[in-house]
């Protein structure tokens, strides 16, 4: 089995629902005063990412934006 393969198969187990759902709640909490994703982000491009608990952040908020990515782009199958 292909490493391609694999993560298809991983993305086809996972439900675009559930999916939309981590983005929205894990992936954005807290709400206020800014989504910490965003904030990570802003501290990534700044340069100012060095902490072990801002990366481990970045990996947990970012991780349920990613997979869906992957699912919509990586987990589509060809019609046909």
């Amino acid at each position: 089995m292909t490493d391609m393969t694999a993560l298809r198969r991983l993305l086809d187990a996972l439900p675009l629902s559930v999916l939309l759902i981590a983005s929205l709640t894990l992936g954005l909490a807290p709400f206020v005063p800014e989504p910490h994703i965003w904030e990570k982000l802003k501290m990534l491009a700044a340069g100012e990412l060095s902490e072990t608990i801002d990366i481990l952040d970045l990996a947990m908020h970012g991780a349920p934006w990613l997979l869906l990515a992957l699912k919509l782009t990586v987990g589509r199958r060809p019609v046909g």
